[in-house]
């Protein structure tokens, strides 16, 4: 369309007044004829979360996004502008963005009055129609609605029964936007009920002006269900008046989880090019989040949100390009080892019941990382109690025989390639298990596969380990035990 620049050039063209409700409708059903995808980015939703949020669309509602935090509820509301027209003209210096051919404020009517077809009008972009608001225990009314502004009544020596002594609010500033609440259980309970009208009948009152301000906006509510019990809650009418809840919900698979961790995950193009991730480490990483999400010592009701395996992620490269540089290597592959540096990454993203409190974070960490180790085994590997149960003579029982006797290996955090598929190599049966099971890897993934049997091996309880400050130790199991007795039965370590 071509931009017009006055109220009359635009009546000689196509446009037509036309609400923001049935502007998302109506493009929304253009997407959908020609099989465009409108979230783009928004993985795991395409048959939950998606469907339902163009239901309410279609529906003309206002909507309500809840779910556990990290479920990309702000992600999807800031994606609906996707579905507005790319300008709408509004008359020029509206606060209340009005539509040229459907005035709401007493400013543009006046102007149209005086000015006529005249009426000079600008072009808004559709980036600038979406309006975010963070609801906290001090907003007021007077910030979302307004209030009479006795600078701008001085100034302007007008009495207080004229309405243009109003400052008007973000909600009637957002008007022909789409608005987005972000944790309305937040919002004190008589913030909420000022919504109503504005949700129900789409008007304003401002103190005692006798306004009806029809404004035409997109709500889209977020809010978390913890929050509903800790911290607050939508006061029944508000809920009555939202027309749309939809639930959102994590990755339902890893593989889900991996995609969405490559596609967030910020890593610059100098560590892209220099460290290598395999599929396990990866896979390890998403475990993890798994693990907590079902974690007695976690709080389920505050959930495990997906920024925790982006900042784990971000934080293995991190190790393994600190290692690199260390070592004076030029590009490196993602150990196992290497997910110890993952840890405070972890330990920010999880809330912890009192259990958990008690055991503190760290060690709640290394154990979600511990379990993720052991049940990823399970994927590749025979169970080892079943192993257990009878005599094995498969390459596994020759690692368990060459630590029982005697023998222990230490991997360095920091240690160079070399020294690194060196230590790997000589235990014997170590490679004849990655062989046996896992026989299509590459040779640096077999190499990480045989570090991580070390790994999985120790979580199984048939070898031990002992995390030292600058190395992980494996040994035999009763050894590991009874250096533990010496060393707190020595008077010098107490």
């Amino acid at each position: 369309m071509q931009k017009s620049q006055t109220l009359g050039e635009l009546r000689q063209t196509a446009y037509v007044s036309k609400g923001i409700k049935d502007e998302l409708r109506d493009n929304l059903i253009e997407k959908i004829k020609n099989k465009e995808n409108v979230f783009q980015g928004i993985i795991g939703f395409e048959d939950t979360v998606i469907p339902e949020i163009e239901r309410a669309i279609l529906s003309r509602h206002n909507m309500n996004l809840l779910g556990l935090r990290g479920q990309a509820k702000t992600r999807i509301a800031r994606q609906i502008i996707e579905l507005l027209d790319e300008y709408t003209p509004v008359v020029e210096g509206s606060e209340l963005n009005d539509d040229p051919l459907n005035p709401i404020s007493d400013f543009a009517k006046q102007k149209i009055a005086e000015m006529g077809d005249a009426t000079p009008i600008t072009w808004m972009h559709r980036a600038e129609r979406y309006v975010e608001k963070l609801a906290t225990p001090d907003v007021s009314i007077a910030d979302l609605i307004g209030d009479v502004d006795p600078i701008k009544a001085a100034n302007l020596r007008l009495s207080y029964a004229d309405e243009r002594v109003i400052h008007y609010g973000i909600i009637p500033r957002s008007n022909r936007c789409i608005f987005v609440i972000n944790e309305l259980p937040d919002l004190q309970a008589r913030i909420q009920v000022a919504l109503f009208n504005i949700l129900q009948e789409g008007d304003i009152q401002i103190r005692g002006f006798k306004l009806r301000i029809p404004l035409d906006i997109q709500f889209v509510f977020t809010a978390n269900p913890e929050d509903y019990t800790n911290r607050g809650s939508i006061v029944t009418p508000l809920k009555d008046r939202i027309g749309s809840q939809i639930l959102t919900h994590y990755p339902k698979s890893i593989a889900l989880s991996k995609q969405i961790t490559a596609q967030e995950a910020k890593i610059t193009a100098d560590q892209k090019t220099a460290i290598e991730v395999g599929d396990l480490v990866a896979t390890l990483i998403e475990r993890l989040a798994f693990e907590a999400r079902e974690s007695e010592y976690v709080d389920a009701k505050s959930g495990v949100s997906a920024r925790l395996t982006i900042s784990a992620y971000e934080n293995l490269v991190s190790t393994a390009e600190r290692r690199m540089l260390i070592s004076g290597g030029t590009k490196t592959y993602a150990r196992i080892s290497d997910l110890m540096g993952v840890i405070p990454a972890v330990n920010g993203k999880i809330e912890l019941v009192y259990e958990g409190e008690q055991e503190g974070a760290g060690l709640v960490a290394l154990s979600l990382l511990g379990k993720a180790i052991r049940n990823e085994y399970l994927e590749h590997f025979p169970d080892p109690a079943k192993l257990k149960k009878k005599s094995d003579p498969s390459a596994q029982q020759t690692v368990l025989d060459w630590f029982a006797e005697g023998n222990v290996v230490d991997l360095l955090l920091m240690e160079d390639e070399a020294t690194y598929r060196k230590g790997l190599e000589a235990i014997p049966g170590l490679a004849d298990v990655v062989e046996r099971y896992t026989p299509a890897l590459s040779p640096q993934d077999k190499l990480v596969m045989m570090e991580f049997v070390l790994f999985a091996l120790a979580e199984h309880s048939l070898i031990g380990r002992n995390s030292l400050e600058r190395s992980i130790q494996f040994t035999d199991l009763l050894g590991s035990i009874f250096s533990e007795k010496d060393f707190f039965n020595d008077p010098g370590n107490n």
